[in-house]
C-alpha cells in the first residue's frame, strides 16, 4: 500500500509539533521558530509485512543475561577519564558539548592520538575538509597510522561504513551537520538531530562500538536541538570557560557510566589542551597581597577538594540604586547574602554598589562557599584584609548561622598541603577533624557570620 505523506510544523527551540502554524511556539513562547516538516507514514500494512521474520526480539530473563566484565578505553588524559569515570565504555554514546572555540574538537583530536596507538580510530567531520584536519592534527603532533578521516554528513552511509570496518571508535564532528536523505528537514533541525542521534545508537549498541558525538550550543548556552538528544546518550559532557581564559573545565552533565560529580581541567596552549593536575594552585596563584576584599573558598567537585579565590569590591554607589553584579557566582544567592549581612550581621549594603568575582573562570554552585563570600564583602566594606594564609568555607542559613558542610576534614587536609595556616569552618564541623589535622593547620569554628569575621582579625 502507499505510503501517507503529512506535513508537521515544528519548533526549532523545544521540539514542539503541529498540523498548523504559530506564529509563536505554543509550548515555550518563542517567536517565528516552528518550521515545515513533510513526515512520511506507514500504514498498518506496511508495518506488519516489516514486522515479519525473526525482526521480533525475545525477552531475556535476568538470571540467564551474562554481564561479563566493563571493558573501557583508556584516552590517554587522565582528566579526560575520571570525567567519564574511568574511560570510555565500549557501546557507549557521548556527546560533547561547549561553546563555539571552546576546544571540544582539539580534546578529541588528542584522544585519537591515544586510542590509535592500539585501535581503530574514525573521525567522520561535516564541517571541515580533510586538508583542514591533517593541518590541525600537525600542529596538535596527532600522527597515529590507525587514525581515518572521512568527510562526509550522510549518516545512512556513515553507518553502512561502520557495519562493514567495523571500527573500534567512531568520533563524530558534529551532530548539526548530519542528515539523513530520507527526511526533507534542514541539517541542524530537531528531526534531523534527533533522528541521526538514534540511528548512530543503535548502531553503537549493535556493535559494541563507542562513539563520540559533539553537539553545539545555542544562545542560552543549553545544548541544541531537542532535549530528548540528552536522554538517548549514555554521557555528557559539557566544555566550561570563557574564550579570552585558557583555562577550560570539563564537567559531566549525565553518566550512566560513572559520577557526574567529577570535574576535568585542562589549560589551551599552543600545542593543544594540556592537563591541570592540581587546578588549586592554579586558581590561588598571583593573588594579591595585603589586600582587602578577596579570600580563599574550597568546594567539592566529586572526589577532589578545589581551592578557589574569591574577591569582592563594595564601593559608595553614584546613584539611587546600587548596583549588583556576580561573575561565577550565582547573582540571587549573593542577594541572599547581602539581606543576610544587614539584617542578622549588622553591615550595611544599602547604598553601596557590590561586585563577586571568582577567579580562573571556576563557578561556585556548592552552598559551601557562602562564608568566603561573605567575609570578601564584609572585608571590602570594612577595609579589613583577610590573611593570605586564611581560608573559609561553610554554608550561610537565612538566620546567619554557619551551617555544616560534608567531606569537611578533607577541605582541611587540601588548606593544610596548600600551606595555609589558619581555615575556618562551620563549629559543628569541629567534632570530624582529627588532633593530627589540628597540629598542622590551625581550626576555628564559628557559629554564625559575625564570629567568623572577628576570627580574621
Amino acid at each position: 500500500m502507499a505510503q501517507k505523506i503529512k506535513t508537521m510544523f515544528v519548533c526549532q527551540e523545544c521540539g514542539y509539533e503541529n498540523p498548523k502554524w504559530h506564529g509563536k511556539c505554543p509550548s515555550c513562547g518563542e517567536w517565528d521558530c516552528l518550521t515545515e516538516e513533510v513526515r512520511v507514514h506507514e500504514t498498518q500494512a506496511s508495518k506488519r509485512n516489516a514486522s515479519t521474520g525473526n525482526s521480533i526480539s525475545n525477552a531475556q530473563n535476568l538470571h540467564n543475561i551474562i554481564a561479563g566484565s566493563e571493558c573501557r578505553y583508556k584516552t590517554g588524559l587522565s582528566e579526560f577519564d575520571r570525567v567519564l569515570g574511568g574511560g570510555i565504555v565500549k557501546g557507549s554514546l557521548v556527546l560533547l558539548s561547549g561553546d563555539p572555540g571552546i576546544g571540544k574538537s582539539t580534546i578529541l583530536l588528542q584522544v585519537c592520538e591515544k586510542l590509535g596507538e592500539n585501535l581503530q580510530v574514525l573521525y567522520v567531520s561535516g564541517e571541515e575538509s580533510a586538508h583542514q584536519i591533517k593541518l590541525r592534527a600537525d600542529r596538535l603532533n596527532v600522527s597515529t597510522p590507525n587514525l581515518f578521516i572521512m568527510c562526509e554528513t550522510n549518516v545512512e552511509y556513515i553507518v553502512d561504513y561502520v557495519r562493514n570496518q567495523k571500527p573500534d571508535a567512531v568520533i563524530i564532528d558534529s551532530i548539526q551537520t548530519m542528515n539523513i536523505a530520507e527526511i526533507s528537514s534542514s541539517s541542524g533541525s530537531i528531526t534531523q538531530v534527533r533522528e541521526s542521534t538514534n540511528l548512530l545508537m543503535r548502531v553503537a549498541k549493535e556493535l559494541d562500538i563507542p562513539i563520540i558525538i559533539v553537539g553545539h550550543v545555542n544562545k542560552d548556552g543549553n545544548i541544541a536541538g531537542p532535549k530528548v538528544l540528552e536522554h538517548i546518550v549514555d554521557a555528557v559532557l559539557y566544555f566550561e570557560g570563557e574564550r579570552h581564559l585558557s583555562y577550560r573545565i570539563l564537567r559531566a552533565i549525565k553518566n550512566r557510566y560513572g559520577s557526574t560529580n567529577e570535574i576535568g581541567v585542562f589549560e589551551m596552549l599552543d600545542k593543544g589542551l594540556s592537563q591541570v593536575m592540581n587546578p588549586s594552585l592554579m586558581l590561588i596563584s598571583g593573588r594579591p597581597k595585603n589586600t582587602s576584599g578577596t579570600c580563599v573558598a574550597c568546594v567539592m567537585e566529586g572526589s577532589r577538594p578545589i581551592l578557589a579565590e574569591v574577591q569582592g569590591l563594595v564601593t559608595p554607589s553614584g546613584f539611587g540604586n546600587p548596583r549588583r553584579m556576580a561573575t561565577g557566582f550565582d547573582y540571587n544567592r549573593m542577594s541572599m547574602l547581602l539581606a543576610v549581612l544587614e539584617k542578622r550581621g549588622g553591615y550595611f549594603f544599602g547604598n553601596m554598589d557590590t561586585y563577586i568575582n571568582v577567579i580562573g573562570g571556576l563557578k561556585l554552585i556548592e552552598p559551601a562557599s557562602d562564608l568566603s563570600v561573605a567575609l570578601a564583602l564584609v572585608s571590602s566594606l570594612k577595609d579589613v584584609v583577610v590573611r593570605d594564609d586564611v581560608l573559609a568555607f561553610g554554608e550561610v542559613g537565612l538566620a546567619g548561622e554557619i551551617r555544616t558542610v560534608g567531606n569537611c576534614e578533607q577541605r582541611v587536609k587540601e588548606a593544610a598541603r596548600l600551606g595555609f595556616k589558619k581555615c575556618i569552618i562551620p563549629k559543628d564541623n569541629l567534632k570530624s577533624i582529627s588532633v593530627k589535622i589540628k597540629n598542622d593547620i590551625e581550626v576555628i569554628g564559628a557559629k554564625n557570620i559575625r564570629e567568623a569575621f572577628e576570627s580574621i582579625i
